[in-house]
């Protein structure tokens, strides 16, 4: 009988053997909450990546936290405060970033977002992850 791995196993495997991946991965999760605000599959995502760098207690260490702060962090229902988050992805080698979207995407028809808080044309934006380039 052929053994199965889960989904996530073999992620977190192919994001250990190539952290740029991770980068792509992330930044894959973040267009994702663009469109569908689900913040719930940004912390699964940043949990992924988290365990293939080496897991809760050595980003802990990178970012000065205390390893159940960080484990509770990214276990509660509520999504990260942007400074928290900005710490776990500097501690996993990336940032995020301020794009301009195409007139397109900032459609509130199409992203998912109530027409009432849609961005005003000329102020367009989208979060996005870089690589450092220390």
């Amino acid at each position: 009988m052929r053994k199965y791995r889960k989904w996530r196993d073999i992620l977190i495997e192919q994001l250990t053997a190539d952290p740029t991946a991770a980068i792509g991965f992330l930044q894959a999760v973040m267009e994702d909450y663009q469109v569908f605000r689900n913040s719930a599959a940004v912390v699964s995502a940043v949990q992924a990546v988290i365990e293939s760098q080496g897991g809760i207690a050595e980003i802990a260490k990178r970012t000065n936290m205390d390893p159940q702060t960080l484990t509770e962090v990214l276990s509660s229902e509520n999504a990260p405060r942007v400074d928290t988050l900005t710490t776990i992805l500097t501690a996993l080698g990336c940032r995020l970033a301020i794009e301009p979207l195409k007139a397109e995407d900032c459609d509130a028809e199409h992203s998912g977002v109530d027409a009432s808080v849609a961005p005003i044309k000329s102020t367009k934006a989208e979060i996005t992850l870089a690589r450092d380039n220390k």
